[in-house]
């Protein structure tokens, strides 16, 4: 037991080193996914493809996240310890596995049921402590606002007025804008109390960020 806990810390040492040779430069973000065990993330019959750096389908018809992306977008994150981030797309619960590594208070909403429920079951088996919400990722939480920071992990063809209205002044959202040919991955910050500004960051695909939920 001991040999295949060491050999899957190796694998998430390597994948960091691989993202690292790949672009990402965000050392806490590298130092979260060597720590991470990916492969209790997917189902069993693919935890031999955990550490490569690709999507893989998980439950619902969704996917995990390619590491390359999900390192990209908390990159651009910026993201300091003890920073309230709303993630929208719990999907496997990787991503907030992540944020809470780096030491961000994390509110995840996902629109499966059984996602959202296989989420909290590995999240907390492995000692993360995200708040986890099972709703529309359109509506945000308003209740909890306002964030810090709003990582969205699908993507709608424009930015959910909701979820600008839940950035503090100052934060800004991570969000891959475009139509299913793909997507731009862009920042939203907001500079005043009815003032953001946009920026993009490169070409992504994601699957496309839909309302309401699915039980």
């Amino acid at each position: 037991m001991a040999d295949s806990s060491q050999n899957k810390n190796e694998k998430a040492e390597k994948l960091a080193k691989d993202l690292k040779r790949k672009g990402i430069r965000d050392e806490r973000v590298l130092a979260a996914i060597a720590k991470i065990p990916r492969d209790q993330f997917v189902e069993e019959s693919l935890a031999e493809f955990a550490y490569l750096d690709r999507p893989l389908p998980i439950e619902a018809g969704q996917t995990i996240s390619q590491p390359y992306t999900v390192a990209f977008q908390t990159e651009l994150l910026q993201l300091k310890p003890g920073e309230k981030v709303l993630e929208i797309g719990t999907g496997s619960g990787y991503q907030a596995a992540v944020l809470c590594e780096m030491g961000a208070e994390v509110y995840s909403i996902e629109r499966y049921q059984e996602l959202y429920l296989l989420a909290k079951e590995r999240l907390h088996r492995l000692g993360y402590t995200p708040q986890l919400f099972f709703g529309d990722g359109y509506e945000g939480l308003p209740d909890h606002a306002p964030f810090d920071k709003i990582l969205v992990t699908a993507a709608p063809e424009e930015i959910p007025e909701k979820l600008k209205a839940q950035l503090r002044i100052g934060g800004w959202m991570v969000i891959p804008l475009g139509g299913r040919q793909g997507q731009k991955m862009t920042v939203v910050k907001r500079t005043g109390e009815k003032r953001y500004r946009q920026t993009t960051h490169g070409d992504f695909i994601f699957v496309p960020m839909q309302k309401g939920t699915k039980e």
